[in-house]
């Protein structure tokens, strides 16, 4: 039954898949690390990339170009990441229940936008909106079967390997990132030496909100090529899993990326058998679950031993 999964082609078109897939969850990684590094967890990632799949969509089919389609998911996404700093740090709400308010809000905000704009409440098929092109890589897309799976993705999928590039910069090499990971240490010590404590969370909240919504500017004008009712299905919180597995790196993050990625490739795979399909839609969170659970292990696994060596 599995044979035809292990020819060639399938494999090249399951690898290519694997990248596509990880895009989103790449962008919203990065962004949680960010607001990790600064010592609070982005519970609104869902709803900013939610948000920012709708607000690419409406702008590039205003404008009928792809960057102005960009520009809009950002500015939608960060308004949302703004109403969260806002909200948590000067009004000093709860953080996570804040994230979940605006999650909730995003889910129905966007329907209502949609439908008072199309008249559609599930898809944005009547808007003429633009898409992402894809790159072939020169040189690189000639090449037997790395050539396949490598080059012709989207160009926000390379992007996205960038940005993961500029995460670590701005987080471990520059004098902000310094900043935001001394707030996230120990804001105390970081006010006494004159550190505005909320500033720069406020800053790592908008970081955090500017790389989610490419991820979810992915989603509606890469992955699909227009937006769906509730289309993220969760990859905000799986992005929030992966930064928390990298424990805030960046390298791990990009590599827990690939992996929830790989789980879900797995589950699209799956679901050309013949089995349940709840089963089937449950494998990148099932996987989500079991990679928390292994961290949390291995977490009290070397607090044991730190509290034998004592």
């Amino acid at each position: 039954m599995f044979a035809q999964f292990f020819t060639g082609d399938y494999l090249i078109d399951f690898f290519y898949s694997i990248i596509r897939m990880s895009t989103p969850l790449i962008y919203c990684a990065m962004g949680a690390l960010i607001s990790k590094q600064a010592g609070a967890i982005n519970m609104a990632l869902e709803g900013i990339m939610l948000t920012a799949s709708l607000t690419a969509v409406i702008f590039s089919a205003m404008t009928h170009t792809v960057i102005f389609g960009l520009i809009g998911a950002v500015a939608g996404g960060m308004f949302i990441s703004f109403i969260l700093a806002y909200m948590h740090l000067v009004k000093q709400s709860e953080l996570v229940l804040t994230g979940i308010a605006l999650n909730t809000m995003a889910s129905g905000g966007t329907v209502y936008l949609l439908f008072l704009l199309t008249g559609e409440k599930g898809t944005s098929r009547l808007l003429n909106s633009l898409v992402v092109p894809k790159w072939n890589i020169p040189v690189l897309k000639d090449i037997p079967v790395l050539g396949q799976i490598l080059s012709g993705h989207n160009a926000l999928t390379y992007l996205a390997y960038l940005f993961a590039l500029l995460t670590y910069i701005l987080v471990f090499k520059s004098r902000t990132g310094l900043r935001i990971r001394a707030v996230g240490l120990n804001p105390d010590a970081a006010a006494s030496v004159g550190i505005n404590v909320n500033k720069i969370k406020f800053q790592a909240f908008l970081y955090s909100g500017l790389f989610a919504s490419l991820g979810g500017a992915f989603m509606s004008m890469g992955y699909l090529s227009n937006f769906s009712r509730d289309m993220i299905a969760g990859r905000g919180f799986i992005g929030i899993s992966a930064a928390n597995l990298a424990d805030g790196q960046v390298l791990g993050s990009l590599l827990a990326s690939l992996g929830f990625g790989s789980a879900e490739a797995v589950s699209i795979t799956l679901a050309t058998l013949n089995m349940q399909a709840e089963l089937v839609r449950m494998i990148p969170y099932l996987a989500t679950v079991i990679g928390l659970v292994i961290m949390s292990a291995q977490k009290q696994a070397k607090a044991r031993r730190r509290q034998g060596d004592f």
